[in-house]
């Protein structure tokens, strides 16, 4: 059995890797817990909650010493330059020194890469201000998380990954759909145009929640110093266009585009690297976005 301390644990992300782990390890998880109902889904399963303010690097109740490895998954969109790089990159390193993990593994994005249209991007893939467009301060506020994080690893000598996530999504633990193709369908639904880059088509790595806790394991026994850095995606290379008609198909809507500069273009992956520490992605996509799709039917 393994101690994990998982951060941003009521996250769509960080609720199913928290679930998935705790069944078999000691999972403590960090977050503010405003959302009561996810707070007691955790504890249901095991999960020992702790309150904790990221941006205030409070870290009371968390373990020193004992800890197997920290998942990082918290993030801070507040889209204020001051709130941002203090809660994402700055708590990241002050938790790194608080628990002096045996490894640490961050959840960074792809989103960190320069837009390059369809260009297959591997880890040494220039960096940019991809979500500029719609999140001001996301991308840079991820570059600066990483260069933190890697340099806490060297100085404290943490065994680290980071590991870019491209989109992530799936059904969550509460039974309902989860991540960006879930708006797209409450979009559709809205009749409102699905908004894309003019670079089409615009392609993505849709990763499914559970390849994403299944392959955590292998990314944290991957760490070290310095810090290695993966790409986090679906084996599969899918446009948005392409998912979006699959999904209006699925559920008898219809679907629009729109192309417009306020939108983030395609960001689409090397997964070589993920592929020889991990394995490859057992969901297929056109079966993850059919459960996600029948789960928003079912809660909405």
């Amino acid at each position: 059995m393994s101690t994990y301390v998982i951060t941003g644990v009521t996250g769509q992300v960080a609720e199913t890797v928290a679930t998935t782990l705790a069944g078999a390890h000691d999972v403590i998880g960090l977050a503010r817990f405003t959302d009561a109902a996810a707070r007691a889904r955790l504890e249901a399963v095991g999960v020992r909650c702790v309150p904790t303010d990221l941006l205030e690097a409070t870290f009371e109740g968390v373990p020193t010493e004992g800890v197997d490895a920290v998942l990082n998954f918290a993030v801070t969109k507040a889209q204020r330059w001051d709130i941002d790089l203090r809660a994402n990159a700055q708590a990241a390193g002050l938790l790194m020194a608080h628990v002096r993990p045996a490894a640490f593994l961050h959840c960074s994005s792809t989103g960190v890469y320069d837009p390059a249209g369809a260009a297959l991007l591997d880890e040494r893939a220039a960096l940019g201000d991809n979500h500029r467009p719609i999140m001001p301060t996301y991308s840079i506020s991820k570059i600066a998380t990483e260069q933190v994080v890697a340099t806490m690893c060297r100085h404290l000598e943490v065994p680290t990954t980071i590991a870019r996530l491209n989109v992530p999504y799936g059904v969550g633990p509460d039974g309902t759909a989860r991540g960006w193709p879930a708006f797209h369908i409450a979009m559709m639904e809205a009749g409102m145009p699905i908004p894309v880059d003019a670079d089409r088509p615009n392609l993505f790595n849709p990763i499914e929640l559970s390849d994403i806790a299944s392959t955590v394991p292998a990314l944290v026994d991957a760490a070290t110093v310095p810090a290695t850095t993966i790409n986090w995606a679906g084996v599969e290379q899918v446009s948005l266009e392409e998912w979006c008609e699959y999904l209006a198909d699925h559920l008898g809507l219809e679907v629009t585009f729109e192309v417009t500069e306020a939108t983030i273009g395609g960001v689409t992956v090397d997964t070589t690297r993920m592929v020889e520490v991990c394995g490859p992605t057992q969901v297929s996509w056109r079966d993850g976005f059919a459960a996600l799709a029948d789960a928003y039917r079912a809660t909405n």
